[in-house]
């Protein structure tokens, strides 16, 4: 009837897999004495000189980015060698007035000829950039870095590959543009990508993007740690905020970290054909190196905890085992909203016919699997190999559409609605809710003795309009009105302030 929670593959606080994409720090008091103290003394010490040195490095990139191409590779002369030599020292004078006193590095860096890529994991914070200004390699990087003041002239100095994300051609152009560099023969300077394409506490390594292994050439993997007591470097999607972050890490008197260049990586006929394939051992030589475990979560699986409103998703929801397992299959990828509507009409259509495996094979039209008898598991909430197929597409439009939850619960409504009235069942409610939300069990009694009270009775049922009106005038519905089994306080789903309060950061591709 909802998602089976309670599966070791499931990121709650009592699982076997952390959540990578929050981070919670948790001080002691000796710990918030020592950052009180540091407040007043170091961190405005430190926070001007690193200003001081951000500003003293402007106008050598700008002078040495002026009048030079974004396609052709300019010889380089002297003075621009000299301003190379001047930005090394400025940016590592800087990271040393921020606490990074010493930055151990392992291996030796590549040539640009032998390893044109270096991928670089994990990606958990803005101080990576460390090894990019050690070696003023190019990245590949959003393009509204571009218009960061002062930063995004540094940015354009190392000549980067810009992507715009939610610009599907550019996505393309930006792939084409790191075959071209990478095959120029050691001509361009190298590229350093983050495959994981976004931040994550450093708990495992998440599923790699392919761009860095499309060009099927030698790459050199770099593995990066941040050996500190107290970590206060993490910055991924929920936890504290990029200042907040960067107060602590300066109220610290030391910060450690370690570049580790390990061996150049060379593709097998089989990998240079098949990127994923490259990609995944890449992850794994370096998840070896690092001691951690390898998660099949994906930078789209941060989008559902990025969720907000009144239905956004509980931080530990089934759900992301569900997105995983959609992802694997392929049927995420062409889900646009007119496909939903096709399934959610295909589905009322059984009229709440439950399916076993074969019969959910063939409303698929996919072969029956592991990772799909995984998928019809979920929703096999009484072990009895059957599942309402309305489930699926409900959580199908929660995943694919994390923001617009509100098109998700119409969805919803028109599978279950009564065909004279428009009314669901307190009960089918229920059902909705607790899949779009990922949870056990949605108590509703408390949610239909308030509607009663402003005027729509307690029939035990409900329309789309009524509801929609109610939570648009309750912002924070699921806290104040929902009950949940096990849960001792009101809601389940943290407040909205509990997150970053930012809606996109710095994720490089």
């Amino acid at each position: 009837m909802k998602l089976t929670a309670g599966r070791p593959s499931r990121l709650d606080g009592g699982s076997e897999l952390r959540n990578p994409f929050v981070h919670e720090l948790r001080f002691t008091l000796t710990e918030k004495i020592k950052i009180g103290l540091m407040t007043v003394t170091v961190f405005p010490v430190r926070l001007l000189l690193v200003a001081f040195f951000m500003l003293l490095a402007w106008p050598f990139a700008f002078t040495a980015s002026l009048g030079r191409s974004d396609y052709t590779l300019e010889p380089q002369s002297w003075w621009r060698r000299l301003v190379d030599l001047s930005l090394r020292v400025i940016m590592r004078a800087m990271w040393f007035c921020g606490g990074f006193h010493w930055i151990k590095v392992k291996g030796e860096q590549a040539m640009s000829s032998e390893a044109p890529i270096l991928t670089l994991a994990p990606h958990s914070s803005y101080f990576d950039a460390i090894p990019v200004t050690m070696t003023m390699c190019s990245i590949v990087t959003k393009l509204e870095s571009k218009s960061i003041p002062v930063w995004g002239t540094l940015i354009n100095y190392i000549r980067p590959v810009f992507v715009f994300r939610s610009d599907q051609e550019s996505r393309r152009k930006t792939v084409e543009e790191i075959k071209r560099r990478a095959h120029s023969g050691g001509e361009w300077p190298q590229i350093m990508i983050f495959p994981e394409g976004t931040c994550t506490n450093r708990s495992g390594l998440i599923i790699y993007k392919p761009g860095a292994f499309i060009p099927a050439l030698p790459v050199q993997p770099v593995v990066l740690r941040y050996p500190n007591k107290l970590d206060t470097v993490t910055w991924t999607w929920r936890g504290p905020a990029a200042f907040k972050i960067l107060w602590l890490t300066l109220c610290q008197l030391h910060n450690s970290m370690e570049i580790e260049y390990l061996p150049i990586y060379t593709p097998s006929e089989e990998e240079k054909s098949n990127p994923a394939l490259f990609a995944n051992n890449v992850r794994q030589l370096m998840a070896k190196a690092l001691q951690l475990p390898l998660t099949d979560l994906s930078f789209d699986d941060c989008q559902l905890s990025l969720s907000q409103g009144p239905l956004r998703i509980a931080g530990n929801s089934s759900l992301l085992e569900f997105n995983r397992l959609v992802c694997r299959l392929g049927l995420r990828a062409g889900t646009t909203d007119t496909v939903l509507e096709q399934q959610a009409s295909r589905a009322r259509k059984l009229c709440g016919d439950r399916l076993g495996l074969e019969d959910f094979a063939q409303y698929l039209n996919l072969p029956v699997t592991d990772v799909l008898t995984q998928v019809h598991s979920l929703f096999d909430q009484h072990g009895e190999g059957q599942m309402d197929i309305r489930q699926y597409v409900i959580a199908l439009s929660t995943v694919c559409r994390p923001s617009k939850s509100m098109e998700t619960l119409k969805l919803a409504f028109k599978m279950y609605e009564s065909e004279e009235n428009g009314n669901i069942l307190e009960e089918d409610l229920a059902n909705i809710l607790e899949t779009m939300l990922g949870v056990e069990e949605v108590e509703l009694s408390r949610l239909f003795l308030t509607l009663d009270s402003v005027g729509i009775p307690d029939t035990g049922k409900i329309t789309y309009d009524e509801l929609h009106h109610f939570i648009k005038q309750h912002p924070d519905f699921t806290r104040q009105y929902l009950d949940f089994a096990g849960a001792p306080h009101r809601g389940c789903v943290p407040p909205a302030n509990g997150w970053n309060g930012q809606t996109h950061k710095n994720k490089d591709d």
